[in-house]
């Protein structure tokens, strides 16, 4: 079930059975000369999206802008200081707490993002110590090549190449779902090489096409089904385990 193709009084419904929700969460970035800008809010949304199709669960809108500012030297890149993102974060959770939705899961693509979710979710739950609030409300982070089988397929599929950005298991994804949209490209060197993550002109220098230790020519839309479906299959899982926590009386 996805939020924003619902009325209001089909949530209240939806309530009465779940107070469990999905946000993809991710990144509008750079990811190489075949990367989509989208692939860190895509990838998530993808598999959330499809994970819903065959399971009683609702996704929210994606939060699709998140901490690029190290990609800011490649154009297309969005991004939001620390601040304004952990607010952000903030203000979509107060206002599903506010209708009852207690159990809040992130479904993340990009790992920049961790450590803000992360203090977000601190500051949430500050809050809702300092108020008191009864025992139950909770906040989940899963990177979604974090979900059951999804990395060991990742690495059976790209046994060399994959590296950590652009890499060939997020293009595959998107690759899937935007068949239309697939890139084509010659990569010098055909690996890149590694290096720290900085601000933005360092990142370039070191980083000029954007890839850092990856061959995403080694994608295709195949193996993009088949990281969707299992990280799908992962995710309901995940949910039914988060939604029945319960705690301790």
């Amino acid at each position: 079930m996805l939020l924003p193709l619902s009325t209001w009084s089909e949530i209240e419904l939806f309530l009465e059975r779940s107070r469990t929700i999905v946000i993809p969460i991710g990144s509008n970035e750079q990811h190489g000369p075949t990367g989509l800008l989208g692939t860190d809010w895509m990838c998530p949304e993808i598999i959330a999206h499809e994970a819903q199709k065959s399971a009683d669960i609702l996704i929210a809108p994606t939060f699709n802008i998140g901490m690029a500012q190290h990609h800011l030297g490649f154009p297309g890149t969005i991004t939001l200081r620390p601040s304004t993102f952990i607010a952000a974060i903030g203000d979509w959770t107060r206002s599903l707490a506010a209708h009852g939705f207690e159990k809040i899961f992130f479904l993340n693509g990009h790992g920049g993002n961790i450590a803000s979710i992360e203090a977000a979710f601190s500051e949430l739950y500050a809050e809702a110590s300092f108020a008191r609030r009864r025992a139950g409300f909770a906040l989940k982070l899963c990177n979604w090549w974090d979900l059951e089988g999804v990395g060991a397929l990742a690495n059976q599929q790209f046994p060399t190449g994959h590296g950590i950005h652009a890499t060939p298991s997020e293009i595959a994804v998107t690759q899937w779902a935007y068949p239309d949209s697939i890139k084509t490209a010659d990569y010098s060197p055909q690996i890149a090489n590694w290096g720290p993550i900085r601000e933005a002109a360092d990142f370039r220098a070191r980083h000029p096409d954007g890839r850092m230790g990856s061959d995403p020519a080694l994608a295709s839309p195949e193996k993009g089904h088949q990281l969707v479906t299992l990280a799908a299959q992962s995710l309901i899982r995940e949910l039914e385990t988060f939604s029945q926590e319960r705690a301790p009386r």
